[in-house]
């Protein structure tokens, strides 16, 4: 057992001995059951109200494991046993189910699922914002008008809204792509990474996609700058590493003259102290980029020496710029290297990144008001990451199971961690044998969880995922729905794209001396109220002297008969 798993189990104990002790009670729990009861009942009220913003936040491969795992750390970190913490996210008021498949695949990837909430559609795997009809790699066909599916973020803006997003990847990965992005693959995130057969029949790679569509949004943070600037160029904050578009083009450049051709006062960023000099008081448009690739792990955002904004340092800015405009907005913000760590079978660097997730969700919630603004949290897609062992309250999260003083034996005669994969680079095997993890510090960022099967990079997951929501109209997303559900209702909402229809009669029920009445569920003026209430009591009467007459006239026949 390392040392630092050792002092936190200690810390856990003793901090958490009075909350154990009160939990032994009967009370306790009734007292608790009945805050949490009272707290339901407050928020039996539906909001009604039309979305004037809508910010859509997405773990990417956030399962409930994740989201479990990260609470307990997340309490941990600041000194409880941490199965008791609340979680930004786990106070929203409703909460749903989303199926995740894609239209080729019970277990799908991120540019299906994204295309699915987003746009309403879902898929095939591989494809942003293109219907299933288009073929993975295949260019020819596949761009044709009748396959192009439109994201809300698009939709808003046509709207008069404004749009943007933000994410801890590049600007040009699957997630964040199908905001604005219609290919065949998502991997052809440059030029250099098309093929030939793409070429010939005029498929664009993800980043030009997001310059020839950049007047659309306010606001792009993100990681993926080398995709944005030739290879005869070095980048910024690493003088030894050039860029990699072929084409020569210099996307940057032509970001800003865009910008400057729409009359927009406009901000490139690269670093942390840029980044925190914008002032969005004066910025029409901000493009950050701070990474050739992906941004750093939460876990080692703080060892990059340009420096990097945390994610709920880019959600803050995003949201200052975005509310600028009075007719609304809808931001995209995306804990994206949650999902990265996972492939790496690397519970450490995945569940900081959701505590990060987690922080920015908090971000939006101080920063936005119930009355119009629609949040919501969701997952694109889970990964096969377990946690088990009958581990005890307070236990490390990343230690054994259930506790490193007396762990528990497998039949092999090993001890084991709380979390675990079934699949991935944590299939370490001696002697055909699994790895003795008795001594081997588990709680550091370098430690891979043991798997099941061993892949070099671990697999999604096919499970549903959870939908969490608050403020307008966000008790529609109670249920079990289709991934592209989400999409419909953000349309309906806000009264964008396909749903723009009918707004006014939704959101503006017809008033009559200033009243609204509601008639099993129809909104109405009072004098259409009344006389619906009569037709109502008329149909009861006559049903009541239907029925009476037909139980005189069975009563007579059964008088009539004769007796035997």
């Amino acid at each position: 057992m390392s040392m630092i798993c050792f002092v936190t189990m200690m810390c856990v104990c003793s901090l958490g001995t009075a909350q154990v002790l009160n939990e032994r009670s009967a009370h306790f729990w009734e007292l608790r059951n009945q805050a949490e009861l009272d707290e339901a009942i407050t928020k039996q009220s539906l909001n009604m109200r039309k979305a004037k913003n809508v910010i859509i936040l997405v773990g990417d491969g956030m399962g409930i494991t994740t989201i479990t795992s990260g609470r307990i750390l997340k309490g941990q970190v600041s000194g409880t046993s941490g199965e008791e913490t609340k979680l930004a996210m786990d106070k929203f008021p409703f909460s749903g189910i989303s199926k995740t498949y894609s239209v080729n695949k019970q277990v799908s990837d991120s540019a299906s699922t994204a295309t699915a909430f987003l746009t309403g559609v879902k898929t095939n795997d591989f494809i942003l914002g293109l219907t299933g009809s288009a073929q993975r790699g295949i260019c020819k066909g596949s761009i044709d008008e009748n396959n192009i599916v439109t994201s809300v973020l698009i939709e808003a803006k046509n709207a008069g809204k404004s749009a943007g997003f933000v994410t801890t990847t590049r600007i040009n990965h699957a997630t964040p792509g199908a905001t604005y992005a219609h290919t065949p693959e998502r991997m052809w995130y440059g030029d250099a990474d098309l093929t030939e057969e793409a070429k010939e029949n005029g498929c664009k790679d993800v980043a030009q996609q997001f310059i020839d569509n950049s007047h659309l949004f306010t606001v792009a943070l993100g990681g993926g700058r080398q995709y944005f600037r030739p290879n005869t160029t070095y980048d910024e904050e690493y003088p030894n590493n050039t860029n990699a578009r072929l084409d020569g083009q210099d996307l940057i450049k032509q970001w800003k003259k865009i910008q400057l051709q729409q009359g927009n006062r406009a901000a490139y960023v690269w670093n942390a102290t840029e980044f925190a000099a914008i002032n969005p008081d004066n910025t029409d448009s901000l493009l950050g980029l701070f990474q050739p690739k992906d941004m750093h792990y939460e876990a080692h955002r703080s060892g990059d020496v340009a420096g990097e904004p945390s994610l709920s340092e880019m959600t803050a800015k995003a949201i200052s710029l975005l509310k600028k405009n009075e007719e609304g907005y809808i931001l995209l913000v995306e804990g994206g290297r949650i999902d990265h760590g996972h492939h790496e079978g690397n519970a450490y660097l995945a569940l900081h990144d959701l505590v990060a997730f987690d922080d920015a969700i908090d971000t939006a919630v101080q920063m936005t008001s119930d009355d119009e603004t629609m949040l919501i949290v969701t997952a694109d897609h889970s990964h096969v990451f377990t946690i088990g062992g009958y581990s005890d309250r307070g236990n490390p999260i990343f230690g054994l199971a259930p506790n490193a003083i007396k762990p528990t034996l497998g039949d092999d005669n090993k001890t084991f961690t709380t979390l675990l994969y079934g699949n991935g680079p944590g299939y370490a095997f001696e002697s055909c044998e699994r790895e003795n993890v008795t001594g081997v510090p588990t709680d550091v960022s370098t430690y891979l969880q043991q798997s099941a099967v061993p892949l070099s990079y671990e697999t999604h997951g096919g499970e549903d995922v959870i939908i969490m929501s608050r403020g307008p109209m966000a008790h529609l997303f109670e249920g079990v729905h289709e991934q592209t559900y989400i999409a419909h209702v953000i349309r309906y909402a806000t009264c964008i794209g396909k749903l723009s229809k009918d707004c006014n009669e939704r959101f503006n029920p017809p008033k009559e001396n200033g009243v609204i009445l509601y008639f099993l569920g129809i909104s109405m003026t009072s004098s259409k109220a009344v006389l619906a209430l009569y037709v109502t009591l008329a149909l009861l009467i006559i049903t009541s002297i239907v029925a009476i007459a037909a139980n005189i006239h069975i009563y007579r026949m059964v008088s009539s008969k004769p007796e035997k």
